[in-house]
């Protein structure tokens, strides 16, 4: 992932592991979605490639593919529970809008923050 020193390729496998947990805490740590997080992990690993600043903002664009990924096949990732019923069923959206520098789980209906990425 880069010829230019491992730290983007450890902070790649740091943004792939928080995304992953976040899939895994809501049961979503299909194969599909893995496949889509490989896939973003992978195109962000070039995106850095040719933009090595932008490698703190990468967790959060990861979060950001893999919910775009999995909106066209499984379905809004991650819902809101944190609202009171009855709400209508409503996503998270990563905050800040370019995925970081630390980027969080808001919830679309409150705005609220929920949780920072990794920690759902």
């Amino acid at each position: 992932m880069g010829d230019h020193g491992g730290v983007d390729t450890v902070l790649l496998l740091e943004a792939r592991a928080r995304v992953l947990a976040d899939l895994d805490a809501r049961g979503l740590a299909t194969a599909p979605s893995v496949s889509a997080l490989e896939e973003a992990v992978s195109e962000r690993g070039w995106w850095v490639d040719q933009w090595p600043e932008g490698v703190t903002y990468v967790a959060g664009l990861i979060a950001q593919d893999v919910q775009d990924a999995l909106f066209e096949t499984t379905g809004r990732w991650p819902l809101c529970r944190s609202c009171p019923e009855p709400a209508p069923q409503h996503s998270l959206f990563i905050s800040p809008d370019l995925g970081g520098p630390d980027p969080v789980w808001i919830c679309e209906e409150s705005g609220d923050v929920v949780a920072p990425l990794g920690c759902l």
